[in-house]
């Protein structure tokens, strides 16, 4: 092994020893070499006992370039049959290798510098749920796609500046073709034509909106177009030429002698080639797209019109052609709009933070004596504490109970300490300090801690981490604290048995548990730190999310001594035991607090608006709007149970007030939670930013950034903002525009609409 490796390394290569399993190198700090080769001497230090081998690729190795056929190497020949029918020869230069899962290299060094990593050709399949799977030895993860999870193969992709690969004598891997010690070196034609025969394999198009296709007796020209036009007489009127037919068209793009620029399949154009202007790299386009490119310089307007006039779409006016997809070349359009799937419904209005009785009344004491009053903070603790005070205590007709997890996101400093000051402060005066919880260290603990105090109030602070950690945590006490906190929630109106312990002869039960989550988190990292799973799983859907918005100016603090009608009040709630018998604090009968007629209307309204809501979230396969919209009702019922016990304590009754603010407060923040979930929770690292440019976009002037102030937001490079644009363009989310200034014209970035962010794979 010391051989070879040597032998590699005077031959130019990076070489390196490897992990075999982790496919990585097996040193810390390797990176280094990246950009220079390791000594002789330490080459033969590490390969003394024969680890498997990797190379580095790219300017470090002369501009080596390696193109991995992946999924057992199923590609391999049909590219094999491209590149030998465009330039005979040319891949009996190269090295060819057979890797440990059946795939093949193909290694060769280029003139020019190489790229980095490029995934070439991909497939995208159905997977039966999100369930991982296992495809040739790959555990691949399913992702939620328009309502069906997908999974995306990646067939052929390049080894190129930067990244690394494992190579003979590596157990697993042998050299079929070549040697390692005399790689070929490529001219930039030769790199292309192997570089596009792989891009004309890819399966996995860029999607293209495609709108439903209307008769010409009453359609839109464009759509007409797309179904009967003739794009095949289009493209070679304007000099492309047609390589290869077939089920999939290969294209040559103009002035272009070898290879291929485009593919045409199911009327969908995809153009690979970087030179092929008008068009642009990696883009699928509709026939009408290509029409309006090539004969009227993106001017889609003018193209509806000729088209009408050549006998496509009806007679009707031309402005009803939809271009909200569409790129617009030329100089400023107007910004095309569409019906966003989440709006944004705007931060909570002032007066839906205001609850009459004791819960403003608390409000107010807090207010009054914070170093930094803030309305949403106050409100989140007293309600919370209101909720815990009438826990196990009242009911509604449908045996709803105060039990409630509310999560109030502020940053830091903002005030996120004094409400919970406020209310471990009261409670610790009526006796019930005991009813006070702070860290959830298991779901066993958050059990034991209820089987003493059966309302329980735990005020978390960050509960971000806690999130996180349930994400990334690999053992089972993470996920039993939100199987807990989901449990739990449930039983508030029925008896939860608990584990049975050693030592004991029978495991206890907890008689309606009352457990109140007063939360607070920084909002950036609770967003980031929720997940898919975390968003379907129903523990999203069950917390009440309210932003406190930029700190307020200071105050000198007071001293926490609430009001005495407020201790007396607490005090009321303390002492107040509904039912009647010695068991009356192990098995309570909570009052149940009626709703007039009004009231009883009011949440049936409630009710519709919610299931209405939710079956268009079913229509669109939103696994995320279902299961927040799905527990909307629950939600109304328990904020107007706890409006009439804060309103009226002695003698509480859910009016149609109570009912109109809870209806409000829920169907606002549950359309809020929904528009900042889908704005920041990402399916992946590309989705991720994708969210990320649409926020930059909505938080500039106007909606909109040029391309150099993009990049720079971004702190991205050109390619990964041209591949986030190209995406975001496609579902409708972002346009790109000239725009003129007194030099030379700027490219600008228009959010469409309110930018929703539709997920992308």
């Amino acid at each position: 092994m010391i051989d070879v490796a040597t032998s590699y390394l005077r031959s130019g290569l990076c070489v390196l020893p490897a992990i075999l399993a982790e496919k990585r190198p097996a040193l810390a700090g390797w990176k280094q070499y990246q950009r220079r080769l390791p000594t002789e001497r330490q080459v033969t230090a590490w390969f003394a006992d024969a680890p498997p081998v990797c190379v580095l690729a790219g300017t470090v190795s002369g501009n080596l370039e390696m193109i991995d056929f992946d999924n057992g190497g199923e590609m391999f020949e049909p590219w094999r049959q491209l590149v030998e029918s465009e330039s005979p020869g040319l891949l009996d230069r190269l090295v060819i290798e057979r890797s440990q899962s059946g795939g093949r290299h193909a290694i060769y060094r280029c003139e020019a510098e190489v790229p980095g990593n490029r995934k070439l050709a991909q497939r995208v399949i159905a997977a039966p749920s999100a369930e991982p799977v296992v495809i040739h030895g790959k555990r691949l993860v399913p992702h939620l796609v328009a309502g069906r999870y997908e999974i995306t193969l990646t067939l052929i992709e390049t080894r190129g500046d930067g990244g690394l690969f494992l190579c003979a004598p590596t157990p697993g891997y042998v050299i079929e073709q070549g040697s390692f010690d005399d790689l070929p070196v490529l001219t930039e034609a030769e790199h292309a034509i192997l570089i596009e025969a792989a891009y004309a394999l890819n399966e996995a198009l860029p999607p293209v909106e495609r709108r439903r296709a209307l008769s010409a007796a009453n359609g839109r020209p464009g759509d007409d177009f797309n179904e009967r036009g003739d794009v095949r007489a289009l493209l070679e009127h304007h000099d492309w030429q047609l390589v290869r037919g077939g089920e999939n068209e290969y294209w040559r793009r103009p002035g272009k002698n070898q290879g291929w620029s485009a593919t045409l399949r199911g009327g969908v154009f995809y153009v690979f080639s970087s030179n092929a202007a008008p068009f642009e790299p990696d883009k699928a386009y509709a026939p009408f797209t290509v029409y309006t490119l090539l004969e009227h310089a993106g001017d889609f307007a003018a193209a509806a019109a000729a088209l009408r006039a050549d006998g496509y779409g009806d007679t009707g006016d031309d402005a009803d052609v939809d271009l909200s997809h569409f790129r617009c070349n030329g100089t400023h359009q107007p910004i095309p709009t569409r019906a966003p799937e989440h709006p944004d419904p705007g931060p909570l209005p002032v007066e839906l933070c205001r609850v009459p009785g004791f819960i403003s009344e608390v409000m107010d004491h807090c207010l009054t004596t914070a170093p930094y009053p803030n309305l949403a903070l106050a409100f989140c603790g007293a309600l919370s504490l209101q909720a815990v005070l009438a826990g196990r205590k009242v009911r509604d007709q449908g045996d709803n109970r105060t039990n409630l997890y509310v999560l109030a996101l502020a940053y830091s400093s903002v005030g996120k300490d004094w409400p919970r000051k406020v209310n471990t402060h009261i409670l610790h005066r009526i006796g019930l300090v005991g009813s006070l919880g702070e860290k959830f260290a298991s779901g066993e603990g958050i059990q034991d801690s209820l089987f003493l105090s059966p309302a329980l109030l735990f005020q978390t602070d960050e509960i971000d981490g806690l999130l996180q950690s349930i994400n990334k945590a690999h053992d089972a006490r993470h996920e039993n604290i939100l199987g807990t906190l989901l449990t739990m929630y449930s039983a508030a109106n029925s008896i939860y048995p608990m584990r049975r312990k050693a030592g004991k002869e029978a495991p206890g039960v907890i008689d309606q548990p009352c457990l109140v989550v007063y939360g607070t988190a920084i909002p950036t990292h609770y967003y980031s730190a929720l997940s898919e799973r975390m968003l379907t799983n129903g523990f999203f859907a069950r917390m009440l999310i309210v932003e406190s918005g930029p700190r307020n100016a200071g105050q000198e603090p007071g001293i926490i001594d609430p009001p005495p009608h407020v201790m007396e009040t607490a005090q009321w709630w303390a002492d107040f035991n509904p039912g009647t018998g010695n068991l009356e604090r192990f098995h309570p009968q909570p009052l149940i607090i009626e709703a007039d007629e009004e009231a009883r209307r009011l949440i049936t309204d409630g009710r519709e608006a919610a299931e209405a809501e939710y079956s268009l979230a079913e229509s669109r396969g939103d696994p995320v709007g279902t299961t927040v919209w799905g527990r909307v009702p629950e939600q109304i019922r328990k904020l107007a149970l706890l409006y009439a016990a804060s309103a009226n304590h002695q003698s509480p009754r859910i009016d149609a007030a109570a009912v109109r603010w809870a209806t409000d407060f829920i169907l606002h923040q549950t359309r809020r939670m929904l528009f900042m979930a889908h704005s920041h929770v990402a399916e992946n690292p590309f989705h991720a930013e994708c969210l990320k440019l649409l926020r930059k976009l909505r938080e500039a002037p106007d909606r909109q950034l040029s391309h150099s102030a993009l990049l720079k937001r971004m702190r991205v490079d050109a390619k990964t903002l041209h591949e986030l644009i190209t995406t975001l363009e496609q579902q409708g989310d972002v346009t790109t525009a000239m725009q003129s200034t007194a030099g030379r014209p700027q490219r600008v970035y228009r959010l469409v609409g309110d930018g929703d962010g539709e997920r992308s794979g």
